[in-house]
């Protein structure tokens, strides 16, 4: 007898967000379209987390909890879990509009070009909605370009197939912060990546813990850059770009490293844009 897996694998990764977690599972399981499973991922909470998640009843969660190893390893280990041959995340601050799924697989599904897909997004910071800057404005198509200078791809708003993902190597568990930079440089190089017009998520800032405001991510975003370098499928005018790109982050960094009395990094990142300019 043939089992019938869901379409759709939504994945949360989570970690001592025991009040958010829970919101953006109702959030999920409020959509109107059913044929999904949820895997949670808890990356080693010491909060009630465990108990959040199993107030929940429902057949199509899934709960499991690892030692701490970050959100690149969570996101992975979720989908090594997904039964659905497309994969759609959801990061546990975040919420979802009850059509979400609905409407981003029928546009998933609407042409066989599209591999990979993302929603537009409402934000919020501190509770209020605020409006995103002109430089968030999200592109859609062949986007390596659009990538490099900042991350205009959300998590919480993507729907890929699982293919894809696997294809790409999924996300670079040695990233302790900007892994979703490094991964869509990845796949913007590869595929396409389009942008529905519906705002269909809510993306939720300004709480304690979140790391996209800490000084110093541009490290790791450096490092996403000198690795896509090596990439097979980069080319010449793609390789300049991101050289620039790399150029312009090096400076900054050890500008901040210079006036922070970071000695030790200022040389580093220092040196960095002389070998850069070596390759030149």
């Amino acid at each position: 007898m043939k089992i019938k897996h869901p379409q759709v694998s939504v994945v949360i990764p989570t970690y001592n967000r025991s009040s958010f977690v829970k919101e953006a599972i109702a959030s999920v399981l409020l959509q109107t379209f059913a044929d999904f499973e949820l895997i949670i991922i808890d990356d080693g909470s010491s909060d009630d987390t465990h108990d959040a998640v199993l107030s929940f009843d429902d057949a199509r969660l899934i709960y499991e909890r690892q030692d701490n190893k970050g959100v690149s390893a969570a996101r992975n280990r979720g989908v090594n879990l997904a039964r659905g041959d497309k994969i759609a995340f959801l990061d546990s601050d975040d919420l979802w509009l009850p059509r979400k799924l609905e409407m981003q697989l029928a546009f998933l599904k609407s042409a066989s070009e599209i591999v990979i897909c993302q929603t537009e997004e409402l934000w919020e910071r501190h509770g209020r909605r605020v409006n995103p800057m002109k430089k968030h404005k999200k592109c859609s198509g062949w986007i390596f370009r659009e990538c490099l200078p900042l991350c205009i791809v959300s998590p919480s708003a993507v729907m890929m197939k699982k293919t894809v993902f696997e294809d790409v190597g999924g996300f670079d568990e040695s990233f302790p912060a900007c892994e979703d930079y490094d991964l869509w440089l990845r796949l913007a190089l590869q595929y396409p990546i389009y942008t529905m017009d519906d705002a269909l998520i809510v993306k939720r800032g300004g709480h304690e813990g979140q790391l996209s405001k800490q000084w110093g991510l541009d490290v790791y975003r450096i490092k996403a850059l000198w690795k896509i370098l090596d990439h097979p499928c980069l080319g010449d005018e793609h390789r300049e770009l991101v050289k620039s790109e790399i150029a312009r982050r090096t400076a900054i960094v050890a500008q901040g490293a210079r006036k922070r009395g970071k000695d030790e990094m200022y040389e580093e990142y220092a040196g960095l844009g002389l070998k850069l300019g070596g390759q030149r």
